[in-house]
């Protein structure tokens, strides 16, 4: 057993507390606080413990709004409030720009609320085990079984009190379309009796094949006026009012005008292209998926964009675009863009573009690279599309140098 005076909180959520020179991380401590903790890890640098007991709390630290806070992995941070997680959040991201991106005082806004900080997910992925639901403890693949998670937006609160006995079911997905009414389940296993009860379509999936069960499956969402077809078993952004946030700041950020082109990389079911494409004179995009890309084509036609998607990756096919584009909006996956992915976007030497990341350090990594390319970080602006979790969404500037243009 230990004593320690965390003092920080690092990059996943752990607090921070040096002793004897060693950095200790403890999940659940906060800055500020004095506790005791068991080392459960030694690396010799540093070390990671197990908080056993808060000897003197901090002032924030309040009682968590969930009574599976302690135990359950789906969260990080309830033991205390938003405005504290968002604090942490945006020193986060200036600690990785700093450290790994070695840019000096980078200009980090201050991390923006975009909704309520319970009740806010669309979207759930639970596994199930003994026919209850539940998530893994942290660090674990010990299920916890949950009566409730309030974290799910109201609609899919009421569809998981009515799940029943999953018996046959390894996983499933509840998923909601918040401003169009649309809810569906997706499940992997077999159906159980209990899903006639919950009032939902119900779709299984097989390996990346997913075929309706009960009902007509379908899911759609609107997002800055545009209403979205996403594919049931796609990837969409599951805060709502967080993806509006999102529009909002890459649209602020690109300033792009009816004489450019925009592409959108990993667009996705072309959240940005179909939005903040409108403003541009054409879309030109591309994605890996081809469901994805096929909604894409479907949301950009509906909202009167001109544009060119192409399904390919996008490190290694950028090519197959074959135009130019004056300003670009990147949305990769959390290891980030690489070196490669960097070329790719910088390739026809766009005037700007606007990064949307969603692991500080790798929007951090890629920054030295984009510096290598010609390109300066300008600024970034951190969304809160997950409060209660260290996660962080981040939506960055990078101008081309003057020294670079043609």
């Amino acid at each position: 057993m230990v004593q320690l005076h965390p003092h920080a909180i690092a990059h996943g959520g752990e607090a921070v507390a040096r002793k004897d020179g060693k950095a200790h991380f403890v999940l659940g401590a906060m800055p500020g606080e004095v506790i005791e903790a068991t080392i459960v890890e030694d690396r010799g640098s540093w070390a990671r413990a197990v908080l056993v007991e808060v000897i003197e709390p901090a002032p924030q630290r309040r009682t968590p709004p969930c009574e599976y806070a302690a135990e359950c992995g789906g969260c990080q941070w309830q033991f205390t409030d938003g405005d504290t997680q968002r604090g942490w959040k945006r020193e986060t991201v200036i600690g990785q720009l700093e450290h790994i991106g070695r840019i000096t005082s980078p200009d980090v806004r201050a991390t923006v609320q975009v909704g309520p900080d319970l009740g806010y997910r669309n979207r759930m992925d639970f596994h199930v085990v003994d026919g209850r639901a539940g998530l893994y403890r942290p660090r674990s693949n010990d299920l916890v079984h949950l009566d409730h998670c309030p974290l799910l937006v109201p609609e899919l609160q009421e569809v998981y009190a009515r799940l029943g006995d999953l018996d046959g079911v390894d996983r499933i997905t509840l998923r909601a379309g918040t401003r169009t009414g649309d809810l569906v389940a997706v499940i992997t296993g077999d159906v159980p009796q209990s899903a006639a009860d919950w009032g939902i379509p119900v779709a299984v999936r097989d390996g990346d094949r997913i075929t309706p069960a009960i009902g007509s499956p379908q899911l759609t969402e609107i997002v800055d006026g545009v209403t979205f077809s996403i594919p049931i078993g796609g990837f969409f952004q599951n805060n709502t009012p967080g993806a509006d946030t999102l529009v909002d700041l890459v649209r602020a950020t690109l300033e792009v005008t009816q004489d450019e082109t925009l592409l959108d990389g990993y667009c996705g079911v072309g959240l940005f292209g179909a939005t903040v494409g409108q403003s541009a004179g054409r879309v030109v995009g591309i994605e890996s998926t081809p469901g994805a890309t096929a909604a894409a084509r479907r949301n950009l036609d509906a909202a009167g964009v001109e544009h060119n998607l192409v399904t390919g990756s996008f490190t290694r096919d950028i090519e197959s675009l074959d135009e130019y584009w004056d300003v670009a909006v990147v949305d990769p996956p959390r290891r980030g863009l690489g070196q490669r992915g960097i070329e790719a976007v910088t390739s026809a030497m766009p005037r700007r573009i606007a990064y949307v990341a969603c692991d500080p350090a790798s929007l951090a990594r890629d920054a030295k690279a984009f510096a290598q390319c010609g390109y300066e970080f300008v600024g970034a602006t951190p969304v809160d599309l997950f409060p209660q979790t260290y996660h962080v969404e981040i939506v960055a500037q990078f101008d081309r140098r003057a020294s670079t243009e043609s």
